[in-house]
């Protein structure tokens, strides 16, 4: 549910081939209002990447999908502390030179440059910190919905995940656990007892997860806005009143996280509500979101009374990046209150340069799509990149229904992210791992069995992380930053030394696809679970890789079961790998209680000698069963046992022995990747049922009017002639594979191939020409749009659309992801120089707006009082845009019907 604030950091990667000894000069320049930061390097630097372009990066913007990456391409960063509210720049257009610029008022900090990215990281992880080392079980898969709103029904999922053995650690609870959304309650009915919940939960290996908001109910009586009150806690109008918005449970006050005083109210708080059985806690709009407004925020004016340390009483356009961050450390110290021997694990949707020492970080509200998908990798990597190690997306995507394939798919990558999460919105199909049949069931179990077999790695690395601020999944750069052809990868990455190549593309598998490896060794293996949904595994050459065994969740896992490494060879014929282990929660690791174990393989001659190469922390070995699996290449592998901390031999086979093994594994390979088949997919059926319906559009004449229209979910125009003047007014053209149209979080979608359900298609009603459509759209939400030529007025085409939330979902930010009316985002002016904007303001005033002016906002009284139109003065030929003034900035959330009505004439 949200999306995350875009922390103020630009990690800027492109390579930097350097003299021998390599000279730079830094140097400051002050200009309107800007900072300049210039690093010149000597003659002859080369620069590989984003140069000879200057991309800017909005740092502030909080609504969407919009954001820029937060990744480029050299091995520099740049940190600019606070809040910005305008562009950074990055240009390297000019030889043997990078230049940064930023709002002057805000300092900034460089580091590099480096020879490698991981050593950016680790400088960064210098000056930000780096992240707290989580609980073990938090690493394992969580299962999220919005809403399981019962005990019963969670225990019944958690039930289900154990009855058909599938891996999880984690079941979340959502806002509708709450009494009347009310933080810190619990609904009386469907959440009776909590503790007992929990302990339920606990009898069966999983953990609970519980959200809170900072938005609280402005109620006298509940206790939580009583006890703020007397503190004197909230965040402040202008005039020093408490600011009140709406959220979830209605009128709302927020906490000044900006004030130590509100930070200690808040943790006691959490300190309490621990006592429930709460083993996490999901910090949820804590942008702040708040509904009815035109930002999604609350107002900039607002006042906050922050500790003198970090800038004293400002305004909110001050702290508005860093509120979501102190939310976050206030609830990360209320956890450690309430016991100080368990780690804390909080989940955050808005994030700061930081935050990630107090809070894990989801990538927000995605969509089901493919699209989404293939997003997902990007961004956690960019988190990554920039010092939050721990994320992940909503696996399946929040928004909408999956499809068999897309789910599976998804989940075979997700299931190998930092963060391994599942969680969708209200009002659309379940998303569990069984709900799309047996085939996407299987996949799903696969990919999560990998995952826990990976894990004795996946917590090492999470170690690495804590301990020297290198990120767990990394690009696959990392691997060789001399390669620029490596930084336009975005379908595999590096954990560790252990490199995932997956698909996202709906026909293609990853083993058909065709992936950029990095130079030296990488050898294929797998679990004997090749699936052409699930991605390909590839282990460097040199590298250990620690395996446990196929468990269900964490606290199955016991120190003395048995050990496997999986081994690839370097061309000198050497590898090593190391794993850390300790009690999985609480912090007696920082006293030295755990063993970090360094493995090394040596061959010589013909046989490879594996050992224990040094060991650190004050634990002794368990006497456990040590597997060797040496790989030799095409998926083949030869294994011996042994016992851990002892030195295990293996013979090697004789060359021609390894191209038999390899030649016989790649042959049954392949016979066996012939023999499974992919998932099916009923999305491959509908998007050709749709291309053959944008074929045939439907035609409509009356009156003065011709149109064109296609007979699928918005009732797309696309053509409409002016019969008395022989004009065309609007024009678009036929898409076979969807029609570009916005929503409300400004992404862009393909309207066509959409999975939408149609009620009601096309038919003719009443007298009048009429075209009516009617389809879900997701998350509730209903559009309804009638298309007529009116008997009575034949000059006039209208248009009403409305949309209706007849179960109303969740949304970015405090507003549904389709906010807005799905209208024709393209369509050709025939005069276009001479199409002016025109409306009477709220105030009275008159407005016309030229194309000469750009781009202008009009806030408050200058607002259209229910009204514009877009009118061509040639011809004499207007769009008229007709809305309710009092809805047009309010969210889909609290109000059950949007109408818009747009005439032609």
């Amino acid at each position: 549910m949200g999306e995350v604030t875009a922390a103020a950091l630009v990690v800027c990667y492109a390579n930097l081939i350097l003299p021998a000894h390599p000279a730079y000069v830094i140097d400051f320049k002050d200009c309107h209002d800007y900072k300049y930061f210039f690093i010149r390097f000597s003659h002859g630097t080369q620069m590989h990447g984003v140069t000879g372009q200057e991309p800017l990066h909005c740092i502030s913007h909080t609504l969407g999908f919009w954001l820029s990456s937060l990744m480029e391409k050299h091995w520099v960063s740049l940190l600019i502390p606070l809040d910005v509210v305008k562009y950074v720049g990055i240009d390297l257009r000019q030889k043997s030179t990078i230049k940064f610029s930023a709002p002057s008022a805000y300092p900034v900090i460089t580091f590099g440059p480096f020879n490698a990215p991981a050593d950016v990281m680790t400088s960064l992880s210098h000056a930000i910190g780096t992240v707290s080392m989580p609980p073990k079980w938090s690493v394992g898969y969580h299962q999220c919905r919005y809403s399981y709103d019962s005990s019963e029904k969670v225990l019944k999922v958690v039930r289900t995940f154990r009855e058909k053995g599938i891996p999880c650690d984690v079941v979340w609870m959502d806002i509708d656990y709450m009494d009347g959304f009310r933080c810190f309650t619990f609904d009386s009915i469907r959440f009776p007892d909590p503790k007992s919940l929990v302990d339920d939960l606990h009898s069966i290996g999983c953990k609970a997860v519980w959200m809170l908001d900072p938005g609280i109910k402005k109620e006298k009586g509940f206790f939580v806005f009583d006890s703020g009150s007397k503190n004197d806690v909230w965040v402040q109008k202008a005039d020093g009143s408490p600011f009140v918005g709406e959220v979830w449970p209605g009128d709302c006050v927020f906490p000044d996280f900006t004030s130590e005083k509100a930070r200690a109210w808040w943790a006691s708080l959490v300190k309490d509500f621990i006592s429930n059985g709460v083993d996490g806690i999901w910090n949820d709009m804590n942008e702040p979101a708040v509904s009815k407004t035109v930002t999604k925020t609350m107002p900039e004016s607002n006042i906050h009374r922050g500790d003198a340390d970090i800038g004293g009483v400002q305004n909110h356009s001050y702290y508005h990046n860093v509120y979501g961050m102190l939310m976050t450390r206030s609830t990360y110290k209320g956890m450690e209150m309430a016991n100080a021997a368990k780690r804390p694990f909080v989940l955050t949707r808005a994030g700061f340069i930081g935050s990630q020492r107090y809070a894990a970080t989801w990538t927000g509200d995605n969509l089901s799509t493919w699209e989404h998908l293939h997003m997902s990798l990007p961004m956690i990597l960019q988190l990554g990149l920039s010092g939050q190690p721990l994320s992940g997306p909503d696996i399946g995507g929040f928004g909408g229904n999956a499809t068999p394939k897309l789910f599976g798919r998804w989940m075979g990558l997700g299931a190998l992210f930092p963060f391994s999460r599942g969680h969708t919105e209200t009002g659309s199909i379940d998303h569990e791992p069984w709900s799309f049949g047996e085939e996407c069931e299987e996949v799903c179990r696969l990919a999560l069995l990998r995952r826990y077999r990976l894990l004795p790695h996946i917590y090492t690395l999470f170690y690495h992380s804590h301990t020297k601020g290198i990120p767990v999944a990394a690009p696959v750069f990392f691997a060789d930053p001399q390669d620029p052809e490596l930084r336009k990868v975005e379908t595999s990455f590096l954990l560790g030394p252990l490199l995932v190549c997956a698909s996202t593309l709906p026909n293609k598998g990853a083993h058909e696809c065709a992936h950029k490896l990095p130079k030296g060794i990488w050898l294929p293996f797998d679990f004997a679970d090749s699936h052409p949904d699930l991605p390909l595994l590839y282990l460097q050459g040199g590298a250990i890789l620690p395996v446990g065994l196929p468990i269900k969740h964490v606290g199955e896992a016991s120190l003395e079961d048995d050990l496997s490494l999986i081994i690839a060879l370097n061309e000198n014929g050497k590898a090593e790998g190391v794993l850390f282990e300790d009690a999985g929660d609480g912090y007696a690791f920082t006293q030295g209680d755990y063993l970090l174990t360094y493995y090394i393989a040596e061959l010589h001659s013909s046989v490879v000698t594996v050992k224990v190469f040094k060991s650190e922390g004050s634990w002794k070995r368990p006497k456990r069963n040590l597997k060797i699996n040496i790989l030799l290449g095409g998926g083949a592998m030869i294994s011996t046992n042994g016992i851990d901390g002892e030195e295990i031999h293996l013979t090697m086979p004789s060359e021609s022995e390894v191209s038999n093994l390899v030649a016989t594994s790649e042959f049954e390979h392949k016979k066996r990747m012939e023999m499974i088949h992919p998932i099916p997919d009923i999305e491959e059926s509908l998007r050709q049922e749709r291309a053959e319906l944008s074929k045939i559009p439907v035609d409509m004449k009356s009156g003065d009017w011709f149109l064109k229209i296609v007979p699928w979910i918005g009732g797309r125009i696309i053509s409409m002639t002016h019969l008395p003047s022989d004009s065309q007014w609007l024009h678009s053209r036929i898409e076979i594979h969807g029609y570009e149209e916005y929503s409300g979080t400004e992404y862009r979608s393909a309207g066509c191939t959409e999975q939408y359900k149609v009620i009601r298609c096309v038919e003719q009603s009443g007298e009048e020409e009429s075209i009516c459509m009617e389809g879900d759209i997701g998350g509730g939400l209903v559009l309804q749009r009638q298309i007529s030529i009116l008997k009575d007025n034949p000059k006039i085409v209208q248009i009403d659309s409305s949309i209706q939330a007849r179960s109303v979902g969740a949304g970015s930010g405090g507003f549904s992801r389709l906010v807005c009316l799905r209208v024709h985002p393209t369509f050709t002016l025939l005069h276009p120089t001479e199409v002016v904007v025109a409306f009477t303001a709220i105030n009275g005033s008159k407005q016309e707006i030229s194309p000469e002016a750009g781009e202008i906002t009009f806030e408050g009284d200058l607002r259209p009082n229910g009204e514009w139109m877009l009118v061509d003065k040639c011809v004499g030929l207007s769009l008229v845009n007709r809305f309710n003034p009092r809805e047009d900035n309010q969210s889909l959330r609290s109000y059950t019907k949007y109408k818009c009505t747009r005439k032609f004439r």
